[in-house]
């Protein structure tokens, strides 16, 4: 009798224990089953009143009734809906505490016990600082020298409003691109392409970001191959080249690339770079630095070269400040300043790393750093144009050569920037070896051997088109005219669209009409910057249209 009694209590509490439960998964809501506690009155101590009915029941037959509740799907193992990526997502909320995909904190912390869910393979250690100095050392390109001549074009008060537009601008598109993000539980632009167009997209997103980088890189290595001899050849007094090993630009990227670009390309997380952001983005407040202080040094009309030009010559208004100007210049800063700020490519990796990862954190990130590279540029611009005013060339260094080329302060200045771009180089890599690993190792575990093969093999690509392909910038000026409104409005108005859920905003939503407004206003920058470039071709000038 007492045995009857006990098994009856037994199989009784188990099947009272299949009690559906709603829950959340990173996916959707999920129906479980929490009958998965009648293991622990197998393996946990019984109530003393029952104590004597532990042995009634054998073991071998308590272990074949709960694997028989197990493969008649009695008490189902909720199934772990796979990324994209090949790994297993980990369930959400199994006691039915429900996270929003937008709240969670992404990583599994060990500390309160709770298991939450995983983007990635390891625990993301980098800081709100260093993650704020790499992403603002992506958004600061070679461009920050042309935006003096931009403001000459525009007007000091139409240039602001036109930054401020682009600055904002920039900020929704890094909110569109985390909250697509968030929804999918994904943190790579690939795999965002992937869920949203199939493979097409996954491929599209990774040749976009590896071109762009690619072309930011070789304009990089650019600048270092043509500025670097001429810093050298100032610094030691002289005043024409030489055939020296040392005054040679090809020999001298390949240096620096060997020596300092490919050790820190091969670290191997993006936020161990945070120290040589910060010290780039140094480099830049110390270029910024001598811009104001020349400001106050340099006289209007230029005295070029110990000659003061003929105030004959010179216009009255030549020395005066324009508020608002519309030339033919004008239509030209408009394409340069919407690229003034793209890093995207480098967003979802740095989201990836971030410790203690929410998507407000990261939006926060992104906010502080195009605050910071806005304040940067708008000084430098406006300082920069008050300097020379209507003098002001494309490139703000060359404008400062006319007045002394053998200035010790503006070599230092020019060297400064060698190393702000060159330090940039890594940052701006670890992208396009994340997009090749996505697209041609899916799933694959971290490997030092792949790593470093990626990392060479790229610097070795961009060097040889440096080297040896000369009007591989102006090709590049195309590509990027192109990637880049595809990068900052383009995809990740797409991407919205495609991923957030119609349940939860329709189509004819505000969100979603915004989306699509953004990306209509990439396809409006892409025509202009390509236009442009044709009617640069046509006439034999060059500008740099492409971004950084």
């Amino acid at each position: 009798m007492h045995a009857g009694l006990c098994n009856s209590l037994f199989l009784f509490t188990c099947l009272m224990s299949l009690n559906p439960v709603r829950t959340h998964t990173v996916t959707g809501p999920a129906r479980v089953f929490t009958g998965i506690r009648a293991l622990a009155l197998v393996w946990a101590p019984p109530p003393p009143a029952l104590s004597h009915c532990v042995f009634v029941l054998p073991s071998r037959l308590q272990h074949l009734f709960i694997h028989f509740l197990l493969r008649t799907q009695l008490v189902p193992v909720m199934e772990l809906p796979k990324l994209s990526n090949g790994h297993q997502q980990p369930a959400v909320g199994v006691l039915g505490d429900s996270v929003r995909p937008e709240e969670e904190k992404f990583i599994q912390h060990k500390s309160d016990g709770k298991k939450r869910p995983q983007f990635t393979d390891f625990e993301g250690k980098t800081s709100f600082g260093m993650s704020v100095f790499n992403l603002s050392n992506a958004i600061m390109g070679s461009g920050i020298l042309g935006l003096s001549y931009a403001m000459s074009n525009t007007g000091v008060v139409l240039f602001l409003l036109l930054l401020t537009c682009i600055a904002c601008l920039s900020c929704y598109s890094i909110h569109l691109l985390l909250r697509s993000a968030g929804v999918v539980g994904i943190r790579a632009y690939e795999q965002l392409g992937l869920t949203a167009f199939g493979h097409a997209g996954k491929i599209l997103a990774a040749v976009v970001i590896t071109l762009h980088n690619i072309g930011a890189m070789s304009s990089y290595l650019f600048i270092v191959k043509y500025e670097l001899p001429l810093v050298i050849q100032a610094f030691l007094g002289r005043t024409t080249g030489s055939d020296e090993w040392f005054m040679n630009g090809n020999y001298l990227i390949l240096l620096v690339t060997v020596c300092v670009i490919l050790p820190l390309a091969l670290m191997k997380h993006l936020g161990y770079l945070g120290y040589t952001s910060g010290f780039s983005l140094t480099c830049m407040v110390f270029f910024l630095t001598a811009v104001i202080y020349k400001r106050f040094n340099i006289n209007c009309p230029l005295e070029a070269f110990g000659n003061i030009t003929a105030s004959t010559d010179v216009p009255g208004d030549t020395c005066t400040v324009k508020f608002f100007t519309i030339n033919q210049e004008t239509a030209y800063t408009i394409p340069i300043l919407a690229f003034a700020f793209v890093c995207h490519p480098e967003v979802l990796p740095i989201y990836t790393e971030l410790r203690d990862p929410t998507k407000r954190r990261m939006q926060n990130i992104g906010n502080v750093s195009i605050l910071g590279m806005f304040i940067m540029y708008f000084l430098t611009a406006v300082f920069g144009y008050l300097t020379f005013y209507d003098n002001t060339e494309a490139e703000l260094l060359h404008t400062y050569s006319r007045v002394n080329p053998l200035d010790v302060l503006i070599l230092c200045v020019r060297l400064a920037v060698l190393v702000a771009v060159t330090l940039t180089v890594p940052v701006v890599l670890f992208p396009i070896r994340r997009a090749l690993t996505q697209l041609l190792f899916p799933g694959k575990p971290f490997h030092w051997l792949r790593h470093v093969i990626i990392a060479a093999s790229l610097l070795f690509a961009v060097n040889l088109l440096v080297i040896f392909v000369p009007n591989i910038r102006d090709i590049f000026g195309i590509i990027g005219a192109t990637t880049a409104p595809s990068l900052i409005f383009i995809l990740p108005g797409l991407f919205y669209i495609r991923i957030i859920p119609t349940d939860q905003e329709p189509m004819k939503s505000r969100p979603k009409i915004q989306a699509a407004c953004f990306t209509a206003l990439g396809f409006i920058f892409m025509t202009m910057s390509l236009t442009f470039i044709g009617i640069d071709w046509m006439s034999g000038e060059k500008r740099n249209l492409g971004g950084h």
